[in-house]
């Protein structure tokens, strides 16, 4: 099974709306940063004269992609624990991503860490690092 599981904090008592949002964003920063890096790279007259822009996906988020795009939300508890977690998947091989929110809405202009994509990849591998947590 592909999957992806979605990291966030519950400290920080985040509204719900804004626990989404953050989630969202780790969720789709797989695609999002290498279509960002691909823009920068071949536009030189701007965005809007692109209208093509190729992906290098792995087998497995070609797959989880195709059939159903399976999410797992659990929670973390501190800055310290998504931090550890997110460090332990690119240790392990897996794509991870951490998201920094500016602070503009919530937490007083600070930036802070308030979640984490792992995957889309092998359940198993992504269990190895965030199968002792519990759900969201």
């Amino acid at each position: 099974m592909i999957k992806q599981v979605i990291l966030v904090r519950k400290d920080l008592g985040m509204r719900r709306g804004k626990e989404i949002a953050q989630g969202s964003h780790a969720s789709m920063n797989f695609l999002i940063e290498p279509l960002r890096r691909s823009l920068s790279e071949s536009s030189t007259e701007g965005v809007r004269e692109i209208t093509r822009v190729p992906l290098d996906l792995t087998p497995a988020q070609c797959a989880w992609i195709a059939k159903g795009m399976a999410k797992i939300c659990l929670r973390v508890n501190s800055a310290e624990e998504l931090l550890a977690r997110h460090a332990a998947a690119q240790e392990a091989g897996l794509v991870s991503h951490l998201i920094l929110d500016s602070g503009k809405t919530e937490f007083g202009g600070v930036p802070t860490y308030t979640a984490c994509a792992i995957g889309p990849d092998d359940a198993t591998r992504i269990d190895a690092i965030t199968g002792d947590l519990v759900l969201y």
